[in-house]
C-alpha cells in the first residue's frame, strides 16, 4: 500500500499540459484518490474510461495496474498496449516503462536494445532516469555498442538533471580520462557536487583528488 501514494504522486506530476482530447482533470482526480485509498475496482473503472477517451496518464495507471497484478485479469500483453499508446503521445513515464518492460523480460524474454530505445526515447525527452540508463548502456555495452564518449555525454545530462549516481559517475570518467580528457578539476567538481547530494563515497573522492591536484602543483624535488 505505500507504494500508491508515491505512484500515483509520481504520474500527477509527470502528466504533460495540453494534450489534445484529454478529459476535465476532475474524473482523473476521482480515480488518483480511489487508487491512493485502496478502492482498486472503482480506480480501474475511472482509470479505463480516461484511457478510452485517449488520457495518458489514465493509460499509464492502468498500464501499472495490470503490471501490479491488482486487476481481477492482470495481463502483460495489455500493460504493454496501454504503455505504448501513452509513449506515442509522448508520456515519459510510459517510456521509461516500456524500458523496464524489456530489460526485465517481462514481455517473454530480455531484450536489452529495444530497452535502450525506450530508455534514450525517455532520455531524450528530459528524463534523467532515462539519461542514466541509456549511460549506463554505453558504459556497459550493454543493448549497445560500448561507447563512453556518449556513456559520458548521457552521464552529463543526467547529473545536469540532478542524478547524484550520474555525478559520481561522471566525476569517475573525468578522473580517468574515459570518454573524456582527464580532468582533475572536473572530476573534484563533480565529486563535490554528488557530495553536497549526499553520496557517501564521494567525500573521499573529493579529498582524494584535492590530494592529487595538490601534488601536481609541487615542483620536481619541492
Amino acid at each position: 500500500m505505500t507504494a500508491r501514494p508515491l505512484l500515483i504522486a509520481a504520474l500527477w506530476a509527470l502528466a504533460l499540459p495540453g494534450h489534445a482530447a484529454s478529459p476535465p482533470a476532475a474524473p482523473v482526480d476521482r480515480a488518483i484518490a480511489a487508487y491512493a485509498d485502496g478502492r482498486l475496482p472503482e480506480a480501474a473503472a475511472g482509470f479505463r474510461q480516461l484511457a478510452a477517451q485517449g488520457n495518458a496518464l489514465a493509460r499509464y495507471n492502468l498500464a501499472m495496474m495490470h503490471l501490479r497484478d491488482e486487476l481481477p485479469r492482470s495481463r502483460v500483453p495489455e500493460a504493454r498496449r496501454l504503455l505504448e499508446q501513452a509513449a506515442g503521445q509522448g508520456f515519459v513515464r510510459a517510456e521509461l516503462a516500456l524500458g523496464e518492460l524489456h530489460e526485465q523480460g517481462r514481455l517473454g524474454r530480455v531484450d536489452l536494445v529495444q530497452a535502450q530505445r525506450w530508455f534514450l526515447r525517455a532520455a531524450e525527452h528530459g528524463s534523467a532516469d532515462g539519461q542514466l540508463a541509456v549511460g549506463t548502456a554505453f558504459f556497459l555495452g550493454r543493448g549497445a555498442a560500448r561507447d563512453m564518449a556518449q556513456a559520458a555525454r548521457w552521464f552529463r545530462e543526467a547529473a545536469n538533471g540532478g542524478d547524484v549516481g550520474a555525478q559520481y559517475l561522471l566525476a569517475s570518467l573525468y578522473e580517468q580520462g574515459d570518454g573524456v580528457p582527464r580532468d582533475l578539476r572536473l572530476a573534484r567538481y563533480w565529486y563535490d557536487i554528488a557530495a553536497r547530494n549526499g553520496d557517501e563515497a564521494a567525500p573521499f573522492k573529493r579529498q582524494e583528488i584535492d590530494a592529487r591536484i595538490e601534488s601536481e602543483r609541487q615542483p620536481d624535488g619541492a
